[in-house]
């Protein structure tokens, strides 16, 4: 019962293809985080990996696939794609009812939601500029934080029928 997504962030370091973010045409680091869909909690975050040899669906099968009990999935993006049916729901991949399609996409929308307060901290929403091997403890700590402002401001609900 998990929604699962990438997010990147922005590197002040010059142009190497390990570190190239498409979604930025600049300097990323990426993470993949999952929320409970029925709590909407972080359940789980993982990174950095480096989007230029990483995509969402590599850095899926390289950590939370392995947590998965047999028969569960994720909801999850078209970056998953290669991961459905098997360990993902995907847009378009499995479900044609029109009403569970609006529902996963509500899902999908939470998840959104997450990544962009992530954004809300000055330290991620600009270019890090300190040392690289300190941003998982960053990225860590503000995982943390933006689970405890959930409480002052709690994410939107979401009514979801596997």
């Amino acid at each position: 019962m998990l929604s699962v997504d990438g997010t990147d962030f922005r590197v002040a370091k010059s142009y190497e293809k390990p570190y190239y973010s498409y979604k930025f045409k600049k300097s990323g680091l990426r993470y993949e985080v999952a929320l409970c869909i029925k709590t909407g909690e972080i359940c789980w975050w993982a990174g950095p990996y480096l989007p230029g040899i990483w995509n969402d669906n590599m850095i899926f099968q390289d950590g939370l696939v392995n947590y998965l009990e047999a028969g569960e999935r994720c909801e999850a993006d078209d970056g998953y794609r290669g991961s459905a049916p098997l360990y993902a729901k995907c847009p378009g991949v499995i479900e044609a009812n029109l009403d569970k399609a609006e529902m996963q996409q509500r899902v999908r929308n939470r998840q959104e939601t997450v990544n962009k307060r992530f954004k809300n901290w000055a330290i991620l929403s600009t270019p890090y500029r300190h040392k690289l091997l300190e941003h998982q403890t960053v990225f860590g700590a503000i995982v943390v934080l933006t689970q405890l402002s959930f409480a002052e401001n709690p994410l939107f609900q979401v009514e979801y029928n596997d």
